[in-house]
């Protein structure tokens, strides 16, 4: 059973995950990535420039994350390729993300995490796009599912497979070294 809304409160209970699909990505992975105070961790293969609500208008998401930045909220973006122009062309306005968000390509990258605070987690299908993560209309967003999740255990899970690929751990014996723009190590 997939659920309309999650409360912050529902968010955070021990053992809670809880199964979300389509637009309510938007509201229970997207959203609570601006009220992060530590650290975001996002791994996606793709990656464009998708368009979220903030502070009353429609932003960029570079401008949630520069945001964060400016709170001294470490960010980390792991993707598998380099992303288009209108990506870049946002990326260029936010001065902090080229000085101080960690970004790493990996061109095995393919799957889909968002860890805030080490305390809550999504994994699913949907990239770091409009039309998978972004405010796009029902009518024109992909069909996309996955997980929310507050257990620790699940948590620690996904950080473990972020970080194994963040610090290289598989760069030394990977077949796909001339895809990497930008090798780990």
């Amino acid at each position: 059973m997939t659920v309309d809304w999650l409360s912050a409160a529902d968010l955070c209970k021990p053992m809670s995950t809880h199964f979300i699909t389509n637009e309510q990505l938007y509201k229970q992975v997207i959203e609570p990535v601006s009220k992060a105070s530590s650290f975001v961790w996002i791994g996606t293969a793709d990656i464009k420039d998708l368009h979220v609500l903030n502070r009353g208008s429609v932003q960029s998401f570079l401008a949630v994350l520069d945001g964060l930045l400016k709170r001294k909220v470490a960010i980390r973006l792991l993707h598998a390729k380099e992303p288009g122009p209108n990506f870049r062309r946002s990326f260029d306005k936010y001065p902090l993300l080229w000085d101080i968000m960690e970004r790493q390509l990996c061109p095995r990258v393919h799957f889909k995490h968002i860890i805030i605070d080490g305390k809550f987690a999504y994994s699913g299908s949907a990239n770091l796009t409009g039309a998978g993560l972004g405010i796009k209309s029902p009518d024109s967003r992909n069909f996309e599912s996955g997980f929310v999740t507050s257990d620790p255990e699940i948590i620690e899970a996904i950080m473990n497979q972020f970080d194994e690929v963040w610090l290289g751990k598989f760069c030394k014996n990977c077949k796909r070294k001339g895809f990497c723009s930008d090798p780990i190590i």
